[in-house]
């Protein structure tokens, strides 16, 4: 199984690096011929950057290794997922607001939670209608990390075995501190009455 992981890791890797390089002949394309594709160049540096991710979160993962847990500002991981989702939401007439109400630094991950939460945010921008929100709190110990969204809600909660959520939940897991895993949950009725996911670290 870990041979096979290993060959299926190769291929991501070798997807990426391909994603990489359409994305510098659409730069160059554009430059020559005074085409705009924003859009599609955003469509590839983020499924670039999400493979990179992937491939960060499965060495973790496959050779047990430690989180590169630092001391984080909150406010800053918030301010660096709208800065990356913003624009392309825009696009779609969706609004990305922020509520950060955790002022302190938090111990934890940046690279993969921030992955977590772009992901959140891109699945989101899917289903929502018009509105997507972003927030952090304190709640009794743990940092409560939310992204919600207006759109109809989950007809069926996913499957917490399905691959993508598998991993999230494993990552969100390894953060462990004083005896105390974080988790991942999914769920309908969010403060704009549609979908919400919740990472929760201690």
């Amino acid at each position: 199984m870990h041979k096979l992981l290993d060959i299926l890791a190769s291929g991501v890797h070798d997807a990426k690096n391909q994603l990489f390089i359409a994305e510098s002949l659409i730069a160059a394309a554009e430059a020559k011929h005074g085409l705009k594709m924003s859009e599609a160049r955003y469509a590839i540096e983020a499924a670039g950057n999400r493979l990179s991710r992937t491939l960060a979160a499965y060495g973790i993962l496959r050779h047990d290794a430690a989180l590169g847990v630092t001391p984080v500002l909150v406010g800053d991981l918030c301010e660096e997922v709208v800065l990356a989702q913003k624009s392309h939401l825009a696009g779609q007439d969706i609004a990305l607001t922020v509520d950060c109400q955790v002022f302190d630094e938090w111990p934890l991950d940046r690279d993969l939670v921030t992955d977590m939460l772009n992901n959140a945010v891109q699945n989101a921008g899917r289903f929502a209608r018009s509105r997507i929100s972003l927030s952090a709190r304190e709640d009794g110990g743990w940092l409560v990390l939310s992204v919600e969204d207006d759109g109809p809600g989950f007809a069926t909660l996913p499957p917490t075995h399905g691959t993508g959520l598998m991993v999230a939940d494993r990552l969100a897991a390894l953060h462990a501190r004083k005896g105390q895993q974080g988790s991942l949950h999914l769920s309908n009725g969010s403060s704009l009455g549609g979908a919400r996911f919740e990472l929760r670290l201690p």
